[in-house]
């Protein structure tokens, strides 16, 4: 009988080293991305003369949200044709050089996470918004697994936390902030429903002179994103002033984030097209 015990006990503690072992596996990945090698060969790209281009790079080394990318193409093509924009899609970092980035208005990280594009690369995008070209960036590429000052600083203004995780998805009021340029807002309620995982941020970007676009109330939301033994700190949230969109100007250019669309179901959000479309055409002005 002892025997028996002592196997299963044995047995447990195996299963509850493996599923730490399992979850501290997902929070790195999560939080840094896997190594990967970073594609450095140039693209061939045959621009129009006479379609504004866009570049749509949705390449992850962190946490995939695949769904949400899948749908987005279909949508994004969608939204190209209906304003004769030229539409690259990719997830080969090779494109971030200064000679194809400069032949591009507008850079998107669609959902893009985790450490995606080499040192290089990243100077080569900064100076392609300081020298008047608009950056935007959608829910996963707003977390922390970026490692990025230039790009916290000027495209985030905070640093991610956490996303509430009992329960993960909430249903929110998106209401519209003082817009700074009335084209982003072109079209859109003063408020309309939605269903995302609401990312908390340490900071609010409203501090840091971001401008902000749409909000939800904090207060109304049930922030927690604990975990037993890997981050037993994130049972805070942002508080009743919880932005979801914002924008910047960066030197001659402008960026712009939304942390809303984490799912497929935001891309049948008309409201939610809608914003994307006025980010994209806001960037191009």
């Amino acid at each position: 009988m002892k025997k028996v015990l002592k196997i299963a006990l044995w047995t447990f503690l195996s299963l509850v080293v493996l599923l730490v072992g399992a979850m501290s596996l997902f929070v790195y990945k999560v939080k840094y991305g896997f190594p990967v090698s970073y594609e450095t060969e140039i693209p061939t790209i045959d621009f129009p003369k006479d379609k504004p281009a866009i570049l749509v790079f949705s390449k992850t080394t962190g946490f995939r949200h695949g769904a949400s990318i899948d749908a987005s193409k279909v949508v994004l093509e969608a939204l190209a044709k209906k304003n004769n924009w030229f539409l690259y899609q990719t997830e080969e970092g090779g494109v971030f050089n200064p000679e194809q980035l400069s032949k591009f208005s507008t850079v998107i990280f669609n959902n893009s996470t985790g450490e995606v594009i080499n040192d290089e690369q990243k100077k080569a995008l900064e100076q392609f918004v300081e020298n008047g070209g608009g950056l935007l960036g959608i829910h996963g590429a707003g977390d922390n697994s970026h490692h990025w000052d230039w790009y916290v600083k000027n495209l985030l203004g905070a640093e991610f936390s956490h996303h509430p995780l009992n329960p993960q998805f909430q249903e929110a009021s998106i209401t519209l902030d003082t817009p700074v340029d009335s084209l982003l807002a072109k079209s859109l309620p003063n408020q309309w429903q939605h269903t995302d995982e609401w990312y908390v941020f340490f900071d609010n970007p409203r501090k840091k002179g971001f401008n902000i676009l749409f909000s939800i109330d904090g207060d109304k939301i049930k922030p927690s994103g604990n975990m037993p033994l890997l981050a037993s700190d994130k049972d805070f949230g942002m508080g009743k002033d919880h932005p979801v969109a914002w924008s910047k100007s960066v030197g001659k250019g402008k960026t712009f984030y939304t942390s809303i669309g984490h799912s497929e179901v935001a891309w049948k959000n008309q409201n939610f097209v809608q914003l994307i479309e006025n980010a994209i055409l806001w960037t191009q002005h």
